[in-house]
């Protein structure tokens, strides 16, 4: 099955054999919609990212939040 994307298809920043499940430090980045600064201008959207971002451990046994 092919899909048609819209958009360019990502290149992968992920290293080649490399075990992205050994313990590590690892930087996440969130983009949004147009590349722009939502947060700040509507704090019910940065109250969900923040639940959500908290409760990442609930759902992942091995990961601590920094």
């Amino acid at each position: 099955m092919r899909l048609d994307h819209k958009y360019k298809q990502r290149r992968s920043t992920r290293l080649k054999r490399y075990d992205y499940s050994q313990a590590g430090w690892y930087f996440v980045t969130i983009c949004t919609k147009d590349r722009e600064c939502s947060f700040g201008e509507y704090p019910e959207l940065m109250n969900i990212v923040l639940d959500e971002w908290n409760s990442i451990p609930n759902n992942f046994n091995n990961v601590e939040l920094d």
